[in-house]
């Protein structure tokens, strides 16, 4: 007779993991959260009868492998709604100019019948326009000339078509002046035109004014502008129970710079060369995370 054999029973987890994805998962979009948890567990047993204690460790495993998933879950859940919350504002700065730099330009004319009695002309319109401007802190020197070019009046038909034939002669020449004392600029282009009375032909250019050290100021309005923005952000957390977070982007605008007191704004931006007072204006974008 066989001899009866005692009961045997055995049990074994052959294989136990959890794999938490972050948000760089190849397969997953960004922000995604993939959890994997796989269990097998192998149980043997030759009466198909396991103790309990066999079946506790398992378990227990497995309890805790889902608390854990659930606590990473709800973790990078959480953090991806916390950056997605953000203030956006826009700062902006002003500061006014003086311009320490002026530019003004005017043309010179002569005209005759023939073209040396038209550049004899224009030389002799010369020596008033130079003593007019040496009275006024620029001796010739300081003017400067560029080349005479023709400026002759042709004779059309009574068709309106061109026949080729000068009527008249005429040569003009423009000449610059700068200086760094803008008011004297100024008045000079206000009675440069009374040369007219002395027969002297000018015309003269509206004045152009600047500001030299334009690149300083310019950096200095973007700061100013960026911590506009920054204190703005602040009163609306504040106002909002939440606290600012890091900057998330920001964006410089164009600058405008324009006359004093002006509302004149372009997408362009504006660089006005036109008056001695003038206004800068930086604006900026920003975004801010809160928490």
């Amino acid at each position: 007779m066989l001899k009866k054999l005692d009961s045997y029973h055995s049990c074994s987890v052959t294989h136990f993991n959890i794999y938490i994805s972050p948000k760089n998962h190849k397969s997953f979009l960004p922000g995604s959260i993939l959890v994997v948890t796989s269990l097998k567990i192998g149980i043997k047993s030759e009466n198909h009868h396991v103790s309990k204690p066999a079946l506790i460790i398992p378990s227990l495993f497995v309890s805790i492998a889902l608390v854990l998933a659930a606590y990473i879950v709800a973790s990078e859940v959480r953090k991806i709604k916390e950056a997605d919350q953000v203030i956006k504002v826009v700062g902006s700065a002003k500061q006014e100019l003086i311009s320490d730099f002026g530019i003004l330009q005017a043309t010179l004319s002569g005209s005759g019948q023939s073209t040396s009695t038209a550049l004899q002309s224009l030389k002799n319109q010369k020596e008033p326009l130079l003593e007019f401007l040496s009275q006024k802190g620029f001796p010739e020197s300081k003017v400067s000339f560029e080349p005479p070019f023709e400026n002759h009046l042709f004779e059309y038909d009574q068709n309106g078509r061109y026949t080729g034939e000068v009527i008249r002669y005429s040569y003009s020449q423009r000449f610059t002046v700068e200086s760094t004392k803008v008011s004297t600029i100024q008045e000079l282009s206000l009675e440069l035109i009374g040369l007219v009375e002395q027969g002297v032909s000018v015309k003269v250019q509206p004045p152009q004014y600047f500001y030299q050290d334009l690149a300083e100021v310019k950096i200095a309005v973007q700061s100013l502008a960026a911590a506009d923005a920054k204190a703005r952000a602040v009163k609306i957390a504040k106002a909002t129970d939440t606290k600012l977070g890091p900057i998330r982007g920001a964006r410089m605008g164009v600058l405008q710079i324009t006359p004093k007191n002006s509302n004149t704004v372009s997408d362009y931006g504006i660089n006005d060369t036109t008056s001695i007072e003038k206004e800068i204006t930086a604006v900026v974008s920003a975004e801010f995370q809160v928490r």
